[in-house]
């Protein structure tokens, strides 16, 4: 199986999330955790499922990510990539803006 994060938007504020090791939900994918295994992927969405039942999430999802040589983790689609690095019109808003979004 290759990587996968488990992603979503957060309810609240729409905010592109990734379910971290910690077991929150949190804006920056090189936080994210990590499945490599099909077992591993299918927990995670478990977790998803929850954190809809609570109303904390949408559209949970596994994503396909690489890991750099130094470990940072990479989208593998353009959709991953522009939900990573924040909107693709204007780099003065969203996480690009405030130093956040997903290195070039």
């Amino acid at each position: 199986m290759s990587l996968k994060v488990l992603t979503a938007n957060r309810l609240i504020d729409g905010a592109v999330v990734y379910l971290t090791d910690l077991g929150a939900w949190g804006e920056v994918l090189t936080r994210a955790r990590v499945a490599d295994t099909k077992e591993a992927g299918e927990a995670m969405l478990a977790m998803g499922r929850e954190a809809i039942g609570f109303r904390l999430i949408v559209g949970a999802y596994l994503a396909d990510v690489t890991r750099d040589p130094d470990g940072t983790l990479r989208p593998v689609k353009m959709r991953e990539i522009i939900r990573a690095r924040g909107p693709s019109v204007r780099a003065d808003l969203g996480k690009q803006a405030e130093g956040r979004g997903l290195p070039a």
